[in-house]
């Protein structure tokens, strides 16, 4: 379990946040389409579900964290993992709300947070008279999937680059510009995009009443923040996103407590470690820049070992290793 669980927690939530360090570490199945973690076994796995505050709950152990927003007017999930989970997260949803699943919002494209879109989708309900035409009766099978417009171009593979994801589970309703709001359970949700990125579709998800942050790829705290460049991604844009984070987030006393984050692999933290985290990311593309300057090739770059300092917290990922993230972040700078 990270050390720095310990740090994060007013005394009300500390135990809360020991404990899904526990299930991070041990039930965590991990992570987006590079991973090659979609062949693994799910027969063992076990949802939890961390209450994080007020409606909205971190549900681990479904490749990556789920968010669940539940309340009276039913429910609204971001991510929805494997589908070879989305009959445990479909009966785990049941036990927070008797109203039906409404809204979905993907962060990005990648298959362990939309993988399971289509059945989870299935299994809701896309209420348009309470919001459009006044009749309730007015309603569609499956539930709304919102998401950043270029998450629907990636999925469709519009290139050939690789087989499109089935289009059951691509989003259903899509922006483009900043953001996306909604109003749902009694809270405003933005949507926010952060371009370029991870990827060049990325969103973050704000719940503005409960003060939570669904941060997506972009934040983790099992690894380095993998960064697609051919779809998009940049180191440069990956400060930034979490230097949006941070500046979003507000504390509660003594840079402890106060908005809480949910990244899309790890526990769950608030501001302190989004800072430490978004410093790692700064001071190693600093480093990449100083080699690029100096007129080093990549592969002298990485001779270079410049992550060697953060690599015994962040560098133990087989799908994501620090020579990886050295390359994505010589070539996205380069570019």
């Amino acid at each position: 379990m990270n050390r720095k669980v310990l740090q994060i927690a007013a005394p009300a939530a500390l135990g809360l946040l020991l404990l899904v360090g526990r299930i991070a570490a041990q039930t965590g199945l991990a992570a987006a389409e590079s991973h090659g973690e979609e062949n693994a076994d799910f027969s063992k796995a076990v949802i939890h579900v961390l209450p994080v505050r007020g409606p909205i709950y971190m549900l681990v152990g479904d490749g990556a964290n789920i968010t669940l927003q539940a309340g009276k007017q039913g429910e609204l999930l971001v991510n929805t993992g494997f589908d070879k989970m989305s009959d445990k997260l479909i009966a785990t949803m049941k036990k927070y709300s008797d109203r039906p699943l409404q809204y979905i919002i993907n962060t990005n494209f990648y298959a362990d947070g939309t993988n399971g879109n289509d059945l989870i989708r299935l299994a809701g309900t896309t209420i348009t008279g309470a919001n459009v035409t006044a009749d309730i009766s007015d309603s569609r099978q499956g539930a709304q999937i919102l998401a950043q417009d270029n998450v629907v171009a990636h999925m469709s593979a519009p290139t050939g680059e690789k087989a499109p994801t089935p289009e059951g589970a691509w989003p259903t309703d899509t922006y483009i510009g900043k953001e996306k709001t909604l109003f749902f359970n009694g809270e405003g949700i933005e949507i926010i995009h952060q371009p370029n990125a991870l990827t060049d579709g990325d969103s973050l998800v704000f719940f503005r009443r409960s003060d939570v942050i669904s941060a997506g790829d972009i934040f983790n705290t099992d690894g380095y923040p993998v960064i697609d460049v051919a779809k998009g991604g940049t180191i440069e844009g990956t400060v930034l996103a979490l230097t949006h984070i941070v500046e979003m987030a507000i504390v509660e006393h003594e840079e402890e407590g106060g908005t809480l984050v949910i990244p899309g692999h790890g526990h769950l933290c608030d501001q302190a470690e989004v800072v430490e985290y978004r410093d790692m990311v700064a001071i190693v593309r600093d480093r990449v820049k100083d080699a690029i300057k100096r007129g080093l090739t990549l592969q002298q770059t990485k001779a270079e070992k410049l992550t060697s300092d953060y690599d015994p917290t962040y560098g133990h990922n087989s799908y994501w290793t620090p020579d990886q993230f050295i390359e994505a972040a010589y070539n996205s700078l380069k570019k």
